[in-house]
């Protein structure tokens, strides 16, 4: 059997965590490594696009809201939802209070539930909130905010996806991606991706840099709570689980980079 390629990684982060059409040929462990890897380039393409809406929209003669809006709905139209919809379902089995089986059971269904409505209003408001504030100080800030949230969620993913952390159930995307990346390989993404954010960071002042880098090392540090507590609660990490990280993730960077002049 051949070795993956990296090609095969790509193929399997866009073709997963993305409604482009690219066709994964590979769902074997090595090429489930190289796509959790390359999921930070699916963030910045996401955000990438995300901004480019948006600054349509303000070249059109909408205001930071509308365009705040317009960041916010790409990533959910590029993922079909499911991070959203993961995001929802997590939030109620988390907070069913049932056992895990039970709670899991929970989690599959097509419905959402009042914890879950709760946490996707107060989780889209929090995003768009910020975001209009950025655009409103300028465009380049609401760029970059955007780009760095976008960024930011798909790390979440990478580190979620580290060694040692176990699925909550033998099959599903959660099961297929469960402790493929190793540690060095998600350190490195995460140093890499905070080093970046200072980089554009130092742009905007002499406290910007650090805000920046903050903001990555605060939401991944918040992602990391979340998985912790879920891989206790559900037994492992699940397809809903990574939607919950990755929207969480985005929107604690979102939020410390609301604050500072």
């Amino acid at each position: 059997m051949r070795t993956s390629s990296p090609l095969d990684g790509l193929r399997f982060a866009f073709g997963t965590l993305t409604v482009l059409p690219v066709r994964v040929h590979r769902w074997d462990r090595g090429a489930a490594r190289g796509g959790m890897l390359a999921a930070v380039l699916v963030g910045l393409v996401a955000g990438a696009l995300s901004v480019a809406l948006a600054l349509l929209l303000l070249l059109l003669g909408a205001g930071p809201p509308l365009a705040a809006v317009g960041s916010v709905a790409v990533p959910a139209v590029l993922t079909r939802g499911l991070h959203l919809d993961g995001l929802a379902d997590t939030a109620d089995g988390l907070g069913s209070g049932k056992p895990a089986e039970e709670a899991l059971r929970i989690m599959k269904r097509s419905d959402i539930g009042p914890f879950g409505v709760l946490t996707l209003v107060l989780t889209l408001l929090a995003q768009a909130a910020v975001l209009a504030q950025s655009y409103d100080d300028s465009w380049a800030r609401g760029a970059a905010a955007a780009v760095t949230s976008a960024v930011t969620a798909r790390l979440a993913l990478t580190l979620a996806a580290r060694g040692g952390v176990p699925a909550a159930r033998p099959e599903g995307l959660g099961a297929a991606v469960a402790g493929v990346v190793p540690a060095t390989g998600a350190l490195a993404l995460t140093v890499l991706c905070a080093a970046g954010a200072a980089a554009w960071g130092a742009a905007f002042g002499p406290y910007g840099a650090l805000r920046a880098a903050a903001a990555v090392l605060f939401a991944l540090a918040v992602a990391e709570l979340l998985l912790h507590r879920c891989v206790r609660r559900f037994g492992g990490v699940t397809g809903d689980v990574f939607g919950a990280l990755a929207e969480t993730a985005a929107t604690a960077s979102l939020v410390v980079l609301a604050f500072g002049p």
